[in-house]
C-alpha cells in the first residue's frame, strides 16, 4: 500500500510539499530514540503547512481514505483541486491499519471463517 499511498499523497499536495515533508522528516536522522517523537511534534506536526499533510498521511494509513485538509489550511496556502475526500483503493479498506490494531477484520472482507462468530472475540492485551 505504500506506493498507492505516496502516490495519493504526491496526486493530492504535489511533488513541492511532499519533498518538504519528507526533508523535515530526514532532518531527524541521528535524533536521539528518547527525544524522537518530542522532536516530530515540533518540526513536522507542529508546522503550520506540514503538520496537516502530515496527520492526514497517518489517518490514510489506518483507514485508507485522504481526507480534506482543513479550511484554514485551504484559506492559507490555497486550495488545491484534488484535495477531496477519497478512498486511494479497495485495497486501502482491507489493508488498513486500523483492523489490526483493533484485533478485527474489515466488515465485509476477510472473514474469518465459518462459524468464527459462535466464538467470543479474542482482544489481546499488549
Amino acid at each position: 500500500m505504500a506506493e498507492a499511498y505516496f502516490n495519493a499523497v504526491l496526486g493530492v499536495v504535489g511533488e513541492s510539499i511532499v519533498a518538504k515533508l519528507l526533508d523535515a522528516y530526514a532532518s531527524l536522522e541521528g535524533t536521539p530514540e528518547n527525544e524522537r517523537e518530542s522532536r516530530m511534534r515540533q518540526v513536522i506536526f507542529g508546522d503550520e503547512k506540514l503538520g496537516p499533510i502530515a496527520r492526514n498521511v497517518i489517518k490514510l494509513w489506518y483507514i485508507g481514505i485522504w481526507e480534506e485538509l482543513p479550511h484554514v489550511w485551504t484559506e492559507t496556502y490555497g486550495a488545491i483541486e484534488k484535495n477531496v475526500p477519497f478512498m486511494v483503493s479497495a485495497a486501502a479498506y482491507t489493508e488498513g491499519l486500523l483492523w489490526p490494531a483493533i484485533g478485527a477484520n474489515p466488515p465485509g472482507a476477510k472473514a474469518p471463517g465459518y462459524a468464527s462468530w459462535a466464538l467470543p472475540p479474542q482482544i489481546s492485551a499488549h
